[in-house]
């Protein structure tokens, strides 16, 4: 069976990065994207898919896998910490204190002290419940942990995460496996204007062009899981995800032309030739 710890080599990006990377706490990566382990139709794609994507960060859910990197059955042992960071997300809690018990769960087991945080508040739109997220932020902060949160568009929200110890801001861009994409940028704009950490788009990108527009509007990178575990061709797209993440964030760098109401000729018209 083929195993991410026998063919990644330490995710680095097909093309050299245009900075110097993804701070998250006290750890840097040279890929902007995040990918999930859920979905795939078999962990040979899975690996596969996470291999093309490049990922430095591969995020689990707890609740959903076995811990047991030993088992023959587990996740975990398709993937090797030393190359890329396991990150445990508590997807399937509805309450602080179940997210606060999954998020030191998956310590225990020695995953990482980084945890994606998510309380869901809402089992149709899977949209958080931000009272309960800002109160496991500050318990699991407190405890250590470096807490990038999943929350909704929301700056006074985003705020208070970050007041309440969160390294990293990750908003929705639209509704968790619905493949929309950035369905309102102005208010992931206003989320980024109002924090100095890190902004993470999770959730809701569908495709390639989704990543590269998300990125455009200078997020810090994107997680993702359904778009490509669920593509006719996942390990395709996962590496047509990491172009995307790539491009988007160079072209972000880079600064776009001016947009204009009326064409402008590209070649000058000073010194034309029979003029």
């Amino acid at each position: 069976m083929m195993e991410l710890r026998d063919t990644i080599e330490t995710g680095a990006p097909a093309a050299a990065p245009t900075t110097e990377g993804l701070t998250l706490g006290e750890r840097t990566f040279r890929s902007r994207l995040i990918v999930g382990t859920g979905k795939h139709d078999s962990p040979e794609t899975m690996v596969r898919c996470l291999e093309a994507s490049g990922a430095e960060i591969i995020t689990v859910a707890v609740r959903r896998v076995n811990l047991d990197a030993k088992d023959e059955e587990s996740l975990l042992r398709h993937l090797d910490p030393e190359k890329v960071l396991i990150l445990p997300n508590t997807a399937g809690c509805y309450t602080a204190e179940e997210a606060v018990r999954v998020a030191r769960l998956g310590r225990a087991a020695g995953l990482s002290d980084f945890v994606k945080l998510e309380v869901i508040g809402d089992e149709t739109t899977l949209y958080p419940d931000v009272l309960e997220l800002l109160e496991a932020t500050e318990t699991l902060a407190e405890e250590g942990f470096t807490v990038l949160p999943y929350t909704s568009d929301d700056p006074v929200v985003a705020r208070r995460l970050v007041d309440a110890g969160a390294a990293a801001i990750m908003p929705l861009a639209s509704p968790i496996g619905s493949g929309l994409g950035v369905v309102d940028p102005l208010g992931v704009r206003f989320v980024m204007d109002a924090v100095d950490v890190p902004v993470i788009v999770d959730a809701g990108v569908g495709t390639a062009s989704d990543a590269a527009i998300t990125m455009e509007l200078g997020v810090d990178g994107i997680l993702m899981n359904t778009a490509i575990a669920k593509a006719k061709d996942p390990v395709k797209m996962a590496r047509a995800m990491r172009l995307a993440v790539e491009a988007g964030r160079a072209a972000f760098e880079a600064g776009r032309m001016e947009r204009k109401s009326y064409a402008t000729p590209s070649s000058p018209l000073d010194g034309r030739v029979g003029a």
